[in-house]
């Protein structure tokens, strides 16, 4: 099984993150395509760096000809304008995102684009639109969408808020849209079945966000951060971000330390900072699992899921398809219905969906927003998933990707993806299912050759 692993012995951001995924091997050009495609007005800047002797790739996103203030000093100058004005009575999520080793974060960033542009907050939803009409991959869109709603949930638990009352003056600017798609992008094109991350060192003393000085790790990294194992070093300043803690949550199947396994690629991932001893680097390594004998099974996955439902009987399909489209929006994992009978001998429906806990507040809200029902169920139960990935065979008409499960270090399963061969077949006006036995017998092929050199 293919697998990547992160060492995060100086903490993880954004950028940090993009470094290391540029420097093992995913192509400049497929962020540089990225950021053109989303049309934001941003461009990416790379260059190579040294942090305590070890030599890595740096990643800036420059809007409007500028690279971010560090955290910092923006804080102090906002800070120190702002005591001699009125407060403004406006909720919005005050996390920083690459301040530590990046020294570019969601606080800074954000506001600065503001400062720069005058550009009004974004919500939640805004900005999920925004992913879901970039013509990126749709692995890389759903994986996107998780991070920022990830954040949106950590934001508003900090806050007692919805997450549709938090405005992401910090997450929603340019470059922090750009980190976070990019970070979906280079993830995919990877094309490993599993992250594995090492405990994280999050840094130490205290950090200046938008609502003043608060000790590390800030707020939302720490809610991010639940149940993942953490710890401080010698290094006295935030080194894990909102962006970088997200990223995590969302990438990783699970911590700890380094797996048995080869190593085919490394890459290092700097931030903007040179700590003396210490090289402000994040590392990735990539490689195949090992297992250690035929008798040691392969660990799969496991992870908490909420689970809602509710009986709907009076309401018109064409809601009910809407209310499925937005549930997947808004960071389901799954929705499905099914046909029951309900009391009076009334046909209904049963709508389910499956969500990560810290989704489970927004979706309820979604439910009975838009839904006709008044009681929804809830339950917490355990996933087992198998590790996945896709990979990509040209047919005569253009690319597919299958997307291939693996138990034990063997395929178990494999399959075309729908929408790409749907796709196809509207373009090239030729029947679906040629289309999608074609994509399997090429992966076959090249499945086979490679399995028997």
């Amino acid at each position: 099984m293919r697998i990547a692993y992160l060492d995060c012995f100086s903490g993880i951001s954004g950028d940090m993150f993009l470094g290391a995924l540029l420097d093992a091997g995913v192509p400049l050009e497929a962020f540089e395509r990225t950021v053109a495609e989303l049309n934001v007005g941003a461009k990416l800047e790379c260059s190579r760096v040294d942090r305590a002797g070890i030599s890595a790739t740096k990643l800036d996103v420059i809007v409007a000809g500028e690279k971010d203030m560090p955290r910092e000093e923006f804080w102090e100058k906002q800070l120190s304008a702002a005591s001699s004005q009125s407060p403004v009575g406006h909720r919005h999520a005050p996390e920083a995102r690459d301040q530590g080793p990046g020294a570019r974060d969601e606080a800074s960033s954000v506001a600065t684009a503001e400062h720069r542009h005058h550009a009004p907050a974004r919500g939640l939803n805004e900005i999920l639109q925004s992913i879901a009409a970039a013509p990126i991959g749709e692995q890389a869109k759903r994986k996107a969408g998780e991070i920022f709603v990830a954040l949106g949930a950590a934001e508003a638990k900090v806050h007692n808020a919805g997450i549709e009352d938090i405005h992401f003056h910090e997450v929603g600017a340019t470059d922090a849209i750009v980190d976070i798609v990019c970070a979906a992008v280079g993830a995919e094109a990877l094309g490993v079945e599993q992250f594995v991350c090492s405990p994280l060192n999050v840094g130490g003393g205290t950090v200046t966000c938008s609502h003043g000085v608060m000790p590390v790790p800030a707020p939302a990294t720490l809610e991010l951060l639940k149940d993942t194992p953490i710890y401080s070093g010698e290094i006295q300043k935030e080194l894990v971000t909102p962006t970088g803690a997200a990223i995590v949550k969302v990438l990783a199947t699970s911590f700890g330390p380094r797996p048995t396994m080869t190593t085919e690629k490394i890459g290092y991932g700097a931030g903007s900072r040179d700590f003396a001893g210490q090289p402000n680097v994040l590392r990735i390594s990539i490689g195949e699992a090992q297992l250690l004998g035929s008798e040691s099974p392969q660990e799969i996955p496991v992870e908490r899921i909420a689970i809602l439902e509710a009986n709907l009987d009076d309401l018109s399909p064409q809601i009910v398809g809407y209310i499925i489209d937005r549930a997947f929006a808004e960071g389901a994992l799954d929705v499905f219905i099914t046909p029951v009978q309900m009391k009076k001998n009334r046909p209904g429906t049963l709508l389910t969906i499956l969500a990560r806990p810290e989704n489970e507040g927004h979706l309820r809200t979604l439910l009975f927003r838009e839904s006709s029902t008044l009681g929804i169920r809830t339950r917490h139960e355990k996933r087992y998933a198998l590790p996945r990935h896709h990979q990509a065979v040209i047919t005569r008409w253009g690319e597919v990707r299958t997307k291939i499960a693996t138990l034990n270090n063997e395929v178990v399963h494999y399959a075309p993806e729908y929408e790409d061969c749907r796709r196809i077949a509207a373009e090239h006006h030729i029947a679906l299912k040629t289309v999608m036995q074609e994509a399997l017998r090429l992966y076959m092929e090249k499945y086979l050759e490679r399995q028997h050199g």
